[in-house]
């Protein structure tokens, strides 16, 4: 019989869709990140004290783990460690000069290493990735399949590199990728790009997974907001991979793409 389930809950609002789907969660915040659902302790833990997160998780009945939402690099005070993070320090150390790749596997580790089994958001939420086909807006002609073809090829060639999951692609040129700074960001360069420098065509966003990635704790998302962004940006649609992509608000979604007359594609990879 499965236990309970335990919720790690940083930005945005995916911990909400989670929690929803699963009341019963036990969830956990932490100082600096301002989560949208509360602590079921009433108060916040320090990513700097894990033995106390890990000794409460245990302490409700939590075999399963969900880490949902937006979070970056937090600091640590290496003189508020206590003793389990810092076992875990010269790990993390390590990791953290790493990409997030390097750096997600390492807490994943550290977490199934006391215990816990963690699961992706996508296995405990309901209709949080798409089937393969076109979800919003109208067909994609072939010009933009080709735009999304070569974004897609930009973005496998990347992988080993551990950069973004998503590409800007408009008539066959490359007008953006993501990094560091996310698909906003990206999106906001795109629709800063002079008019002259930029083809005819409106363009297509590519999200997808970086080859070997963990879906569990970084699978690529994208909300109302992506689509308003592109927009902006002028583009013309977006596709994501079927099955591998969060669709955040998924009907606020899929009306902001019918209103701003985006297409979403998901697409088999």
């Amino acid at each position: 019989m499965a236990g309970r389930l335990g919720l790690l809950a940083f930005r945005g609002g995916l911990p909400a869709a989670v929690l929803h789907a699963n009341p019963g969660a036990y969830v956990v915040t932490f100082e600096g990140v301002e989560a949208e659902v509360p602590s079921s302790s009433g108060a916040p833990a320090r990513f700097e004290k894990m033995g106390a997160v890990i000794k409460a998780l245990k302490g409700a009945g939590v075999d399963r783990l969900v880490m949902a939402g937006g979070l970056a690099r937090p600091p640590l005070d290496a003189k508020k460690l206590d003793l389990t993070t810092m076992a875990f320090a010269p790990k993390l150390m390590k990791a953290l000069k790493t990409g997030d790749d390097g750096l997600l596997r390492a807490v994943i580790g550290f977490f199934e290493g006391h215990g816990l089994r963690v699961v992706g958001a996508h296995e405990v939420v309901p209709g949080l990735t798409a089937e393969p086909g076109l979800l919003a807006g109208p067909s994609p002609d072939k010009d933009a399949l080709a735009d999304a073809a070569k974004a897609t090829e930009i973005l496998t060639a990347l992988a080993p590199l551990d950069l973004g999951q998503g590409a800007v692609v408009a008539g066959g040129l490359c007008l953006g990728i993501e990094a560091l700074q996310g698909t906003d960001a990206m999106l906001a360069a795109v629709a800063a790009t002079e008019p002259a420098k930029r083809p005819r065509a409106r363009g297509v966003l590519v999200k997808l997974p970086k080859v070997g990635q963990d879906l569990r704790v970084d699978m690529p998302a994208i909300g109302p907001g992506t689509v308003q962004a592109a927009a902006r940006a002028g583009l013309g649609g977006i596709v994501i991979a079927a099955g591998q992509v969060l669709l955040i608000e998924r009907e606020a979604l899929l009306a902001t793409a019918e209103r701003e007359g985006l297409f979403l594609l998901a697409r088999a990879t």
